[in-house]
């Protein structure tokens, strides 16, 4: 079997990106990096206070810079903040140096999910659902035009999830181990 591509996981917040990566990791033996938190250790401040600060323009400054960053390791998943996907540059570096999974759920998941959330700065607001209905409205299509794979989360249990990742991403890498056909060689 082929070494398998570093995975990066897009989709919207509330996804389980982090929470799947994370367990996607382990169960590839690779050091897992969340490029939120990552930005946040480097700043040492949280994420809406760069909102706060810097405003949404500064903010995805520094994701981008992150994400570059993050792409160019070897050996690693790395989940993504939901707007990641807003700029061509983070885009092109996702789909270039890896294997991209858009991990996709429904605006009413995201809703229990985010529910007691205060540090996602994009749903402080009086009307969650309408912020999460425009911005899907924005981002699937940059979700489904970066990734390789598309996964459904909604009412599934994070490791069903790493493991349909799993599957698929053999299936990319080798698609005639994926379906059980090994090739020998033939010797003249």
């Amino acid at each position: 079997m082929q070494d398998l591509p570093n995975i990066f996981l897009i989709g919207p917040m509330g996804a389980g990106k982090s929470t799947i990566g994370r367990l996607l990791a382990a169960e590839l033996s690779r050091t897992f990096h969340d490029s939120d938190h990552a930005i946040q250790d480097r700043c040492g401040a949280d994420i809406p206070w760069i909102f706060d600060v810097e405003g949404e323009p500064g903010f995805r400054q520094r994701e981008t810079q992150m994400i570059d960053e993050l792409t160019r390791l070897s050996g690693v998943v790395v989940a993504t903040g939901g707007g990641a996907v807003l700029r061509e540059e983070n885009r092109r570096a996702l789909r270039e140096r890896g294997t991209v999974v858009y991990l996709m759920t429904t605006v009413e998941q995201q809703l229990k999910r985010t529910a007691k959330d205060r540090n996602r700065p994009l749903l402080q607001c009086a009307d969650r659902e309408q912020v999460l209905n425009d911005m899907f409205a924005t981002r699937d299509p940059l979700y489904r035009a970066t990734s390789d794979i598309t996964v459904r989360t909604d009412r599934r249990s994070p490791r069903a999830v790493v493991n349909e990742i799993l599957r698929r991403v053999h299936r990319l890498v080798d698609p005639l181990e994926a379906t059980g056909i090994t090739q020998t060689k033939v010797s003249s």
